[in-house]
């Protein structure tokens, strides 16, 4: 019979793994009846990402806007919430960003710099935190409130770029002006990685001591773990959801101020480049770990890296990378429900008649 801790470490590697494998199978169908040879295209997508120290590099630059999105669901999932609101959060934190910096043209860059980043996660934190306090204090559900927020930020940075704070010489694509060339932030030495990427590693490794190492995270996640018994411990309910939620939101602002800082040069509709979306993404295949959302980011921008190359030498629509991104999405959260109910994983619990793991450490909803 093994042991409790060897099924619990099989179970954490089998199923992700499955996950996997499972995906891969169903997205070959689909190249295969798009015409497509599915083992050329995955040689391609693994060129695309990961085949050579410059398709390491597109990988790396899109890994870091995932992994600072991903902790806008990571971080308040710790409470049982479900807020997907990360690319509203990562949309307002850029066009905040840009105003920051179009607003102090004289400034040193540093200070620049530093109030263009205030200004992008202050932005998105508060953005995020408004769904907090609406599911804390009206009992909205934040997972519908939060997406209707995504569309309201898109519309608002529309409503800017080709409104107020247009550049009148982007004739084609409206912009905004451009940010000065140096507050712009510069890359890694002897790479094209920007420094964003060094962020969205210490975001996370942050988040994770956050969560597992201290006080405040182990007050969020026995408030997630059993609300009741949270507030008969006294924990400030209402104030442990506003400030996660506004801590989740600032790392997806500060993935909006990266990218107008480091890639664009200002905002565009380019901004709206599906990295809050994808975010989600890793985070749940991440299985809300801060740590594991790094590899899943890396692999996750591995694939949008390799979109082009798809059209290119397949002939496959651009949207391809889209569908693979659908179908890892559903084998995930498929999998997920699946964790403390095979046997083969929890022999003890099975044969004794005890709950399933999953039911026993699924966080309960805030308010509900």
């Amino acid at each position: 019979m093994l042991s409790r801790r060897l099924c619990s470490t099989l179970e954490a590697i089998c199923l992700p793994v499955g996950a996997a494998l499972v995906s891969l199978l169903v997205f070959g169908v689909f190249c295969a009846l798009a015409g497509a040879n599915p083992v050329e295209v995955y040689a391609s997508i693994y060129k695309g990402a990961f085949g050579s120290w410059f398709s390491w590099q597109n990988t790396l630059i899109r890994a870091a806007p995932l992994m600072l999105s991903s902790l806008c669901t990571l971080l308040p999932f710790q409470l049982g919430l479900v807020i997907i609101g990360n690319e509203g959060a990562l949309v307002v934190g850029g066009v905040a960003a840009v105003a920051a910096g179009l607003a102090l043209p004289a400034a040193p860059p540093l200070i620049a710099q530093v109030a263009m980043a205030l200004a992008g996660t202050v932005s998105g934190g508060l953005w995020v935190a408004f769904a907090g306090a609406l599911r804390h204090y009206r009992g909205v559900n934040e997972t519908i409130s939060s997406l209707l927020l995504n569309y309201i930020a898109i519309a608002l940075m529309n409503h800017l770029v080709e409104g107020p704070m247009r550049d009148p010489s982007s004739l084609n694509k409206p912009s905004t002006y451009a940010l000065a060339e140096a507050n712009m932030l510069g890359t890694l030495p002897g790479t094209r990685v920007h420094y964003g990427l060094l962020f969205g590693l210490i975001a996370c490794t942050l988040a994770y001591i956050l969560i597992r190492r201290t006080t405040f995270g182990f007050a969020a996640r026995t408030a997630g773990g059993n609300l009741r018994a949270a507030r008969m411990a006294g924990l400030p309910v209402g104030q442990l959801t506003l400030a996660i939620c506004f801590l989740a939101g600032s790392c997806a602002g500060l993935a909006g101020t990266l990218e107008v800082a480091a890639v664009h040069g200002r905002a565009n509709e380019s901004l709206n480049a599906n990295y809050g979306y994808t975010g989600i993404l890793v985070a749940f295949a991440a299985r809300h770990n801060p740590l594991a959302a790094i590899l899943c980011a890396i692999l996750l921008g591995g694939i949008l890296a390799s979109g082009g190359i798809l059209q290119r030498a397949h002939q496959l629509p651009d949207a391809t990378i889209l569908v693979f991104q659908g179908i890892v999405f559903l084998t995930v959260l498929f999998t997920d429900s699946l964790y403390g109910k095979l046997p083969i994983f929890s022999p003890f619990r099975h044969r004794q008649g005890l709950p399933n793991k999953k039911d026993s450490w699924r966080p309960w909803r805030i308010g509900g």
